[in-house]
């Protein structure tokens, strides 16, 4: 409903972005009949009930901009490429950041912590929308010609930038600021973890350190983990957002920002009804993972 208003609220009118600034001259009767055929004419407490009864039905309705394309298939086409950028760069800051955030927690204070400590905040540190252009830039300009014909900008469906080439550079950009919020939190959970009675208790009993840090500490330090990554997924539009404006790649965030800019209603309540529902989705995830990863909180 708040987004319905402030849509509402924006100044602009849809149907002068539909018809566009050429020299197209039409009359105000043919302006009138657009705006009847969306039923904008209608009062906006029966927009709002007509689209939330069709929403109900599983009807998200058609895009006001792209006359005859139903919403639904414009967020189909695009949930797949948001999908793909967003697993596997969340899966490469796991894979590299769980480790590097268990070892600068069992060496601690050492060079390798004061390295991952200092990665961490200039990860955490670096716009998106900076990095993202700086390595445009990079690769563009000063990369040899040996590293191949690498896709900048742009992608057409359903999965290549003209190939996987095309992934890379956004990928590093998503996973960037993920690997170092990550490996923060892995480390002062590790730390934390490790001063545990149950910790000193294995080690008193002769069980060897690898052990006592695999099958005792790990597992109970990436709890605060598991939270991490069910905020991340909740809220994937803002990270996406951003990334797949500069890099042109049509997905959920870019889609998003092109349904706002030129007023298309349909699309934008539509994707923050499916957002909505991918934040409760996140945090049922969240709490089941929280049961297999610590079994004194399953339910019984």
């Amino acid at each position: 409903m708040a987004t319905f208003v402030i849509m509402r609220m924006m100044p602009g009118d849809p149907v002068y972005l539909l018809l566009g600034e050429g020299e197209i001259r039409i009359s105000q009767e043919q302006i009138d009949a657009i705006r009847h055929r969306w039923g904008l004419d209608r009062p906006y407490y029966e927009q709002y009930a007509i689209w939330a009864w069709n929403l109900l039905r599983g009807d998200f309705g058609d895009s006001l901009i792209r006359t005859g394309v139903p919403v639904r298939q414009m967020i189909f086409e695009a949930i797949p490429v948001t999908a793909i950028l967003n697993v596997i760069s969340l899966g490469l800051a796991l894979l590299f950041a769980i480790p590097a955030g268990i070892w600068a927690g069992v060496k601690r204070n050492s060079l390798f912590d004061y390295s991952t400590a200092v990665g961490s905040t200039l990860g955490v540190a670096l716009p998106n929308f900076w990095l993202g252009l700086m390595l445009i830039v990079l690769f563009a300009l000063y990369v040899p010609r040996w590293f191949g014909e690498l896709p900048l900008i742009g992608r057409i469906p359903p999965f290549g930038l003209r190939s996987w080439q095309g992934y890379i550079l956004p990928i590093i950009v998503l996973s960037t600021e993920q690997t170092a919020v990550i490996t923060r939190v892995m480390r002062a959970s590790t730390i934390e973890v490790l001063n545990q009675d149950y910790v000193r208790t294995a080690r008193a009993k002769g069980l060897a350190n690898h052990v006592v840090l695999l099958r005792h500490a790990v597992r109970n330090a990436l709890l605060p983990v598991v939270t991490v990554i069910g905020f991340r997924i909740a809220f994937i539009l803002s990270g996406t957002i951003i990334v797949e404006t500069i890099f042109a790649i049509p997905g959920i965030g870019r889609l998003f920002t092109d349904s706002v800019f030129r007023l298309d209603y349909q699309v934008v309540q539509s994707l923050v009804v499916v957002l909505a529902v991918l934040v409760v989705v996140a945090n049922l995830l969240t709490d089941l993972a929280y049961a297999f990863v610590d079994p004194r909180i399953r339910i019984q």
